[in-house]
């Protein structure tokens, strides 16, 4: 899939909301709170140590403290999860290609299960933008797909299908996914 770079310009200028100031719609943070309002656009990748684990049924895909957190504006955090912390015999490629202006060109995996296959449920930036190489080769997984843990706080998905954000208690919105929230 070749990347067009008017195309990236284009789709980089339509963002209504790049974080420097939280909008009067946005949900105020308690304390131990984030608002995803303040963070930026384009994204930042923070290492975070606390335990995740992901689960495809019964089987555990991953269990680590060491992933990176993508932070981007009005979007719950999407988890990346090193490479030889996920089984990698329950991975099969997909064909499935998409692009974000900010990281790249992703690719998808499907996970096999003792009872079936769950589509599409992780992607990954190969080759990612040189603004995003911290998570180049890492995988991020879809939470309406697979059951996933933050410090064993169960994640609840983000809406709308298409993004991968992981809503925990430690972060407030409200979150793009919903409808009308393009390009917010």
């Amino acid at each position: 899939m070749a990347i067009d770079q008017d195309t990236l310009e284009r789709a980089r200028a339509a963002w209504r909301f790049r974080g420097q100031e939280r909008p009067d719609f946005a949900q105020t943070p308690a304390e131990g709170q984030e608002s995803v309002w303040e963070y930026p656009r384009p994204p930042i990748y923070v290492p975070d140590a606390r335990l995740i684990e992901v689960y495809a049924g019964d089987a555990l895909l991953v269990r680590t403290h060491h992933s990176i957190r993508a932070l981007e504006t009005g979007s719950p955090p999407a988890f990346y999860l090193p490479p030889d912390a996920l089984n990698q015999r329950m991975l099969t490629p997909s064909k499935r290609r998409s692009v974000c202006e900010w990281k790249g060109e992703a690719e998808y995996f499907h996970v096999q299960t003792g009872t079936g296959v769950i589509q599409d449920a992780l992607w990954r930036y190969p080759q990612a933008f040189d603004a995003a190489a911290s998570i180049a080769g890492w995988y991020a997984c879809y939470p309406s797909r697979l059951d996933c843990f933050v410090a064993g706080e169960p994640v609840r998905p983000q809406a709308g299908g298409f993004y991968g954000g992981w809503i925990t208690q430690d972060v407030v919105g409200p979150f793009k996914g919903e409808p009308g929230t393009g390009h917010w």
